[in-house]
């Protein structure tokens, strides 16, 4: 194998003479933001690959979740996970709401429906789980606690597009679900992001929070702010839009090849899928230990190979932004669970050094 860095994911690329093309059009027509043609296309694109009926997409996945809670008038505490990105928790502190940690579950990493109930108090007025890795959520548990206890459902969706539960899309669920458009996602527009919601009239205002709060004739209806996506970046997103099917089937293809070859570890063990179809975005791999885990890491990086702790630390002990609450399994998964690279241009010879070198350093012992 040549001697090339490996990084824990890469964004897929159309050929740049196709996304050229789009762009020849975008500066013959001189619009660049405020929803222009293509961001439009996109749009369309994406609900009819995804097979649902709404999208907003905007400019990255952060303000997708602000969006989101502005768009139900949440003020309050948000229940959430502890073992997802800052993002999540910044855009509950931004919008004025206070996250409430819910421990997780240890084998599908996501949040643990029956840990809920005890969070719930008369401040609470939302849930807002994350699709870890694309794995979906129990949401037919999350969306009868919701019920029974009247309140909101927002998923954090950034990794989920793709993923299904039931023949559907994953992001047709909640109230709103929010996703990441960014470059190390499965689809990208090298920046981006997008709301879904299944009620028309939850869809109209996010549109119209996307864009100053300006309704169709431009008068200010409500508060709003500035989450528009470029044409320039929408624009690669539907020259990427070709190569959906084949991104994403590749990505389980190499998921399971990994899965098999280091199904020889006993030592190690993978995240768990209890519903639905995971899109298969990441492959993350948990030790038995942290030590085990930086010797591993050490190793790899020996050889070029660039692994991610994912998610690490728990969010729920950055006490510089959170009062702390302990979430134990979070924390503990935290500290032994790594990202292995996983993206289209990286090679089944690749991957099986990869895996190759994890083996002979775990089974020497």
């Amino acid at each position: 194998m040549e001697n090339k860095s490996i990084f824990v994911t890469q964004p897929f690329l159309s050929p740049l003479e196709e996304y050229m093309d789009i762009l020849k059009d975008v500066w013959e027509r001189g619009i660049l933001t405020h929803n222009g043609p293509v961001v439009q296309s996109l749009e369309k694109q994406l609900a009819e690959k995804l097979k649902i009926n709404n999208i907003v997409a905007v400019s990255n996945g952060t303000i997708a979740l602000q969006m989101a809670i502005k768009a139900l008038d949440l003020k309050g505490e948000i229940i959430t996970t502890p073992f997802t990105w800052i993002a999540t928790i910044s855009a509950i502190k931004w919008e004025g709401c206070t996250p409430v940690f819910c421990d997780i579950d240890p084998l599908t990493l996501n949040i643990d429906p029956q840990k809920i109930e005890e969070l719930i108090t008369e401040k609470t007025v939302a849930i807002m789980p994350v699709h870890v890795f694309g794995n979906p959520c129990d949401v037919e548990a999350i969306k009868a606690i919701a019920k029974k206890h009247g309140l909101k459902v927002i998923y954090d969706a950034a990794h989920a597009i793709g993923t299904t539960h039931k023949g559907k899309s994953i992001l047709e669920y909640g109230d709103i679900s929010a996703t990441s458009l960014h470059a190390t996602k499965l689809f990208n527009t090298a920046e981006g992001g997008a709301c879904i919601a299944t009620d028309n009239e939850l869809h109209e205002k996010l549109k119209r929070i996307r864009f100053f709060g300006h309704n169709q004739t431009k008068d200010i209806v409500e508060d709003g702010f500035n989450g528009k996506m470029t044409e320039v970046h929408a624009a690669l997103g539907v020259a990427n839009m070709k190569y959906y099917d084949e991104v994403l089937s590749d990505r389980k293809q190499k998921y399971l090849y990994y899965r098999n070859a280091l199904s020889v570890l006993n030592c190690v063990c993978f995240q768990g899928f209890n519903v639905g179809e995971s899109n298969y975005s990441y492959f993350p791999i948990i030790f038995e230990s942290e030590e085990q885990l930086l010797e591993i890491e050490k190793r790899l990086n020996k050889n070029n190979i660039f692994p991610r702790r994912y998610f690490y630390p728990s969010v729920n002990t950055f006490t510089n932004i959170v009062e702390y609450k302990n979430c134990p399994v979070s924390e503990d998964i935290a500290k032994r669970i790594l990202c292995l690279p996983l993206y289209r241009n990286l090679t089944v010879v690749e991957i099986e050094n990869v895996s190759s070198i994890i083996i002979g350093q775990l089974l020497k012992k």
